[in-house]
């Protein structure tokens, strides 16, 4: 992560060491929320004085608000105009009051960019623009957007990567890594909704890797499933005709019709069962057989690819430490 000098020092004269300007700079970025202990493990120290005194520097100086929520403990919001001024990103949404589960998300995602520091970040929505249209030179109506209607009168205006969800290039390479947080509330269905308005982005890129993180591991078999059925096995390998053929045999195979099914049949069968054994391929396999998704309907929701593509997945366990509790060690 390359954060500018002049950043860090117009911090600092805010008042801040060069640690708690290197912190805030990513709390700001790629939060707007820490809670206390990610403080303790940025800079490696201990619960006391000096987390306290970091704490107590922020609300003198009116940059942060301290929230308590019932289940959720103290969390610190980074709202000061001023200090997102200095770092030119005075018009980011993080300054702005959130509800507590968006907020979960925002810790999730601080958490995911601290243990994840070497990376060099996409991180405003005009990097991320500027980066796929202009270094990629792919089309804006390829990128997921978002549309804001404004007062009455007033003409509407198109964001784009509106979840904010950390974004990452490893260079020289040019490869670019997606992240999604799967917090406490969120839902598989959210995850869908998710991978589907950014599809149309991920049909212009030829590689691409894609990181899930959650609290918990055991999200993680569910999300691989989904993500290889809905992006991977769609977008590395024409599987229109496959999955047709595959629907045939094995409805051949399953009412004993043996003698419709060659060697070669039965081998194909084998080969692919696993990639198609996943909850959507199954749905269509059911809508097929009871005679309500046609197979020109099947190969139509997979188009033939027009280029071979290399597509990498990965999950990430983030911190299981809950933000309760986390104030309860600042005057140790």
């Amino acid at each position: 992560m390359n954060i500018s000098s002049s950043h860090l020092d117009a911090l600092q004269t805010l008042g801040y060491t060069e640690e708690e300007a290197r912190f805030l700079y990513i709390v700001a970025t790629h939060s707007g929320y820490f809670v206390a202990r990610q403080f303790v493990g940025f800079t490696g120290s201990h619960w006391g004085k000096r987390t306290t005194s970091f704490c107590n520097k922020l609300q003198n100086k009116k940059h942060v608000r301290r929230e308590c929520y019932p289940l959720s403990g103290v969390i610190y919001h980074l709202f000061s105009r001023r200090l997102y001024s200095r770092i030119e990103k005075e018009n980011l949404r993080n300054r702005r009051t959130h509800e507590v589960e968006f907020i979960r998300r925002r810790l999730a995602m601080l958490d995911f960019v601290l243990a994840n520091q070497e990376y060099q970040y996409l991180e405003t929505e005009a990097e991320k623009v500027r980066f796929f249209c202009g270094s990629l030179d792919i089309e804006k109506h390829f990128l997921p957007a978002k549309l804001y209607l404004g007062k009455p009168g007033s003409r509407p205006t198109v964001h784009y990567f509106v979840d904010k969800l950390p974004m990452f290039v490893s260079p020289p390479s040019p490869v670019v890594t997606f992240t999604y947080m799967h917090d406490a509330e969120a839902t598989f269905p959210e995850f869908v909704h998710h991978l589907e308005n950014y599809i149309p982005l991920f049909q212009q890129l030829t590689e691409f890797r894609f990181i899930y993180a959650s609290r918990t591991d055991s999200r993680f078999q569910k999300a691989s499933d989904i993500f290889h059925s809905f992006v991977k096995i769609p977008l590395e390998s024409d599987i229109g005709d496959e999955l047709v053929r595959y629907f045939r045999v094995r409805k051949a195979w399953d009412e004993k019709q043996y003698a419709a099914v060659t060697e070669a049949d039965l081998i194909f069968r084998i080969q692919v069962r696993s990639r198609f054994s996943t909850d959507r391929f199954e749905g269509f396999y059911r809508g097929w057989k009871n005679g309500r998704i046609t197979e020109e309907a099947i190969r139509h929701q997979f188009p033939v690819n027009d280029r071979k593509r290399s597509i990498g997945f990965d999950t990430f366990l983030l911190k299981k430490i809950g933000i309760a509790g986390d104030e309860n060690h600042e005057n140790e």
